[in-house]
């Protein structure tokens, strides 16, 4: 690019009008947290009182419990990597991770953190593109 400064990451779009790298993954992000929600919510509400309300059934956990386990580890990272590609502070990334261990608070970090990234997206691109000078 010659006469043109490097744009930041929330900036770039390819010439075939592809997602930009923070659009993927956010889009990355809101899947892994409704999916973790979900097995948050089939684990606490129905596993976890069929294992200890009689008959006293635990396989329903048995089977749930580490699924939800390795999503969650996949929303670390999914997580991890939506927060550095958007630059967050450490403690907003810090309780968008912790957001996957409390029920329903998945679905409203989500909520929060597609607000924050979309206006991110758009006020960058009401910037206007600097040019260096000849």
């Amino acid at each position: 690019m010659v006469g043109r400064q490097p744009r930041s990451p929330a900036q770039r779009v390819s010439e075939f009008g592809r997602m930009t790298a923070v659009e993927s993954a956010l889009k990355r992000y809101r899947i892994a947290a409704y999916v973790v929600g979900v097995f948050l919510l089939i684990l606490t509400l129905i596993a976890m009182p069929l294992k200890y309300l009689p008959p006293h059934n635990a396989t329903l956990v048995a089977i749930v419990g580490p699924i939800h386990g390795f999503l969650y580890m996949v929303y670390l990272v999914v997580a991890f990597d939506l927060s550095m590609r958007a630059r967050w502070p450490f403690t907003y990334t810090l309780g968008v991770l912790l957001a996957g261990t409390i029920p329903f608070l998945s679905f409203v970090a989500e909520r929060k953190v597609t607000h924050r990234v979309r206006a991110a997206l758009a006020a960058t691109a009401a910037e206007p593109v600097k040019t260096a000078a000849r």
